[in-house]
């Protein structure tokens, strides 16, 4: 009777995650043998398999793009907003979690007050950020960018970090400050090596936000030279007509390094959170 038990829930469970697999991979899948048809078969019969296997699309998405630059102003543009708020989050988080307090209600109002930028979607913040931007002339720069998108992951990594920090022992920074160890030596040799898993998991947060976010891009960007990948997009879209097959065709490109990237460092993603969840 065990033995039947155990197999039944085997079967259950392999079951399920068999179900989930295809609930995750379908939309995916259903956007890749789109890219295939053509205009019509796609309007007509979306669900159906294409009738005849067309580059078609393809090439006429690569001709259209102009992939080296979008590429070259979207790596740029992740990199520098990357460094920014991992930097500020960390240096902030380290503060709250480790700096004494004469009225401890100071740094848990410092924590609630970057958390509470979680409550606010970066959307709501576009026209003050538009006129922020215009204020400055940085307009259709890649720095109008990189700061908005900088500011809008400060709430989330801040969060991350201080979670994992506030469980971290204290130990060990104590026997590097007797030994002699300065604050920024302490954070670069001692605290940063060891929080490695989540500060691998906020890193693949960011660079998958960066790499798909458009509406903030879509306010700051005109000019076709400084377009990122999510935005190139937008150039399928007519005023009377849209090209689907070069729509679907780009968005495949598109997420391809994406699903590279997060294959590469899943395993950091998943040992990030396990560990924050096995110290809170």
């Amino acid at each position: 009777m065990r033995k039947k038990q155990k197999w039944f829930r085997k079967t259950i469970f392999f079951l399920a995650v068999g179900l989930v697999t295809f609930l995750v991979l379908f939309p995916y899948l259903w956007i890749v043998q789109l890219s295939f048809k053509t205009n019509t078969e796609i309007m007509t019969t979306p669900f159906s398999l294409p009738e005849v296997l067309s580059l078609d699309n393809y090439k006429r998405a690569l001709e259209t793009l102009k992939l080296a630059t979008m590429y070259g102003n979207t790596i740029y543009i992740a990199l520098f907003a990357l460094f920014i708020s991992v930097s500020f989050s960390f240096m902030s988080s380290y503060c709250i979690s480790r700096l004494y307090f004469k009225n401890k209600k100071i740094s848990n109002t410092i924590y609630l007050y970057f958390v509470a930028g979680l409550t606010i979607p970066s959307y709501i913040m576009i026209f003050p950020i538009y006129r922020i931007t215009m204020s400055l002339k940085m307009m259709n720069s890649r720095w109008s960018l990189i700061l908005p998108l900088a500011a809008t992951t400060l709430a989330l990594d801040t969060l991350l970090f201080v979670g994992f920090l506030r469980n971290f022992p204290k130990e060990i920074e104590e026997a590097a400050i007797i030994d002699g160890c300065g604050i920024v030596r302490l954070c670069t040799r001692v605290v940063l090596p060891i929080i490695k898993p989540i500060l691998a998991t906020v890193i693949v947060f960011n660079i998958i936000y960066f790499w798909n976010e458009y509406p903030i891009s879509s306010v700051l960007i005109n000019k076709e030279d400084m377009f990122t990948i999510s935005l190139s997009v937008s150039m399928f879209k007519g005023r009377y007509s849209m090209d689907y097959g070069g729509l679907i065709a780009a968005t495949v490109l598109i997420t391809i390094p994406e699903i590279i990237f997060y294959c590469f460092f899943q395993k950091y993603l998943v040992d990030g959170m396990t560990t924050g969840a096995i110290k809170g």
